[in-house]
């Protein structure tokens, strides 16, 4: 018999030492939802602004400026969040980075 010179490729995971770099390179991302109530009310929701932030003057600066009630939520696993009444998805996209808040490539926008 012939024997073979093969060498075999062993298991490469590219992502093994992605976990130790997360850190280093990772955006932190302002999520704006909409969550449907009942009927044609929503809910728009905000999470992931720094915790440096004063989450009260944000909320009263929104309401005023968007003629609609809202407040801020504690949550366990998400920190706090700003809820608003209605789909105010854009406007608060465009409020926080006119405001200087958050950068446009930090926003992910959510919901249909």
């Amino acid at each position: 018999m012939v024997e073979l010179d093969i060498q075999i490729p062993s298991a490469f995971d590219p992502f093994a030492d992605a976990e130790d770099l997360g850190s280093i390179g990772a955006k932190e991302y302002v999520h704006i939802r909409i969550q449907q109530r009942n009927g044609k009310k929503s809910l728009t929701t905000v999470q992931g602004l720094k915790k440096e932030f004063n989450y009260e003057k944000i909320l009263k600066n929104l309401k005023k400026e968007f003629c609609c009630n809202g407040n801020v939520v504690q949550d366990k696993e998400l920190g706090k969040v700003v809820q608003l009444q209605g789909d105010q998805r854009k406007n608060v996209s465009q409020f926080l980075i006119g405001a200087g808040i958050v950068k446009k490539d930090q926003i992910k926008i959510h919901g249909f």
